[in-house]
């Protein structure tokens, strides 16, 4: 979901205090448009779907000695399955891949009469390019019907833009783009599961699966909050084949208490699974060519009478081409627009001020 803009933090004067209750108008027609108007189901879906980013970063050379050997075992035999071991002989300098997109509403199934459910809409299609430079650098655009979603990472500074809220940071420390973990970037996921815990079997999709969690701990989860929006916790599951060593499942949860001035919390809960499938060799590795994802959106706390408020989405995808080490790309493909580089900088310089005022 696209977050609220951070609030100041320093004390109110009266054009704060109306700067304020703008952004909460602003919130309160967003939530409004979210549910209960038809247009913007594709706003909807492209702000969850279209580049959501993984839950931690990733730490180049990353240390495994504290690692089960259980885990071990697990990522050590998905390296063997995909031929991860064979790209470490070779210079991966980039990857690059090109895919198409179907996403679209659905009805909650079962729900009770109490809950209030958005209805299924259109399916959207579209096309998405990805580009990567290892490590920590990424570039992605995905265009649905009439709107097109850019985002991108210079190793340094995550953002995005949308034609409805334009150009913007991604609050806290840099993190990989999630559909690259979606079987795409065999090293990436390697990388990240590297640290997993190792938490059991369980079957999915009729197959036996080892299960490894990842979790951002506290540190990350408040860099990505603010005044208003607090992000309580983000966990992801990846479910790896017992038989084949391969990634098939990968699922991730967020929740986010949002509290606008003068309103009680309510809490987001967001829940996403991606079915991972179609691997095939692409210069001796293992990629997917193809998978779906579904998104449970809840949210809590405005009405406990009527309970729980749910959006259901699915994105379906194929990979039409993947190619590594593509010449000419350069870290100029990576570099975030002017005014991403300005807000941050004009944040910085702001932060810098009052924490010497506090001195």
């Amino acid at each position: 979901m696209s977050r609220l803009a951070p609030l100041s933090e320093e004390p109110s004067n009266e054009e704060e205090t109306k700067k304020l209750s703008k952004r909460s108008h602003a919130w309160n027609n967003w939530v409004k448009n979210l549910f209960f108007h038809k247009k913007s189901d594709l706003k909807i879906l492209l702000s969850v779907l279209a580049c959501p980013l993984f839950p931690i970063s990733l730490r180049p050379h990353q240390s495994i000695l504290q690692v089960s050997s259980s885990a071990q075992y697990i990522i050590e035999h998905f390296r063997a399955a995909t031929g991860c071991k064979k790209l470490e002989g070779m210079v991966v300098k980039n990857l690059f891949a090109t895919g198409k997109v179907s996403m679209a509403m659905l009805e909650e199934p079962g729900s009770s009469g109490s809950a209030a459910v958005v209805a299924a809409g259109a399916t959207h299609k579209g096309c998405f390019v990805m580009w990567e430079m290892l490590p920590n650098k990424w570039s992605i655009e995905l265009v649905v019907g009439d709107h097109k979603v850019l985002a991108g990472s210079d190793g340094n500074l995550a953002w995005r833009y949308t034609p409805w809220l334009g150009s913007h940071a991604a609050k806290g420390a840099v993190r990989p783009l999630r559909r690259a973990l979606q079987g795409i970037d065999p090293m990436a996921i390697s990388e990240a599961f590297s640290v997993a815990q190792y938490m059991g079997e369980k079957e999915i999709m009729g197959i036996n699966c080892f299960m490894l969690k990842l979790s951002a701990d506290h540190a990350d989860l408040a860099d990505r909050s603010d005044n208003t929006a607090e992000t309580i916790k983000h966990v992801t599951f990846g479910y790896f084949s017992q038989k084949c060593g391969l990634l098939i499942y990968l699922e991730d949860s967020y929740l986010t208490r949002i509290q606008s001035p003068g309103a009680c919390p309510h809490y987001w809960e967001t829940t996403m699974g991606s079915k991972i499938e179609d691997y095939c060799m692409v210069e001796g590795v293992m990629i997917a060519h193809s998978g779906q994802t579904h998104a449970i959106i809840t949210r809590l706390g405005d009405d406990p009478k009527s309970g729980p408020t749910v959006i259901r989405m699915e994105e379906a995808w194929v990979i039409d081409d993947v190619a590594f080490n593509v010449p000419g790309l350069s870290m100029d493909c990576f570099i975030p627009p002017q005014e991403v580089k300005s807000n941050c900088l004009e944040a910085k310089l702001k932060h810098g001020y009052y924490a010497n005022l506090e001195r």
